[in-house]
């Protein structure tokens, strides 16, 4: 192992990291950590007919944002979705 390898963040890590993130994420939403994993595989899925993502930047968070009328906070589900490629041609192939 070299020096800087001592620093690097390793692999199980990553996946530690980014399961407690979905913890937390469905926590907030009174949702499963099974129904987010299912949402975020459908929302690559069907992306992904269209364009290469980084699904392993993907971040997919449930928030508390104010309803449009006024009448208190309801849940919100923002992705941030790093794209590599536009892919060209009809996705339906």
């Amino acid at each position: 192992m070299g020096f800087f390898d001592f620093f690097s963040k390793n692999k199980s890590g990553n996946v530690a990291k980014d399961r407690l993130k979905l913890l937390l994420v469905s926590d907030r939403a009174n949702c499963s950590p099974e129904m987010m994993e299912a949402i975020k595989n459908d929302i690559i899925k069907v992306i992904s007919k269209y364009m290469d993502v980084d699904t392993e930047a993907l971040d997919i968070q449930i928030t508390q944002t104010e309803s449009e009328g006024g009448n208190g906070s309801v849940p919100a589900l923002f992705a941030n979705i790093p794209i590599k490629d536009i892919k060209t041609g009809n996705p339906n192939r």
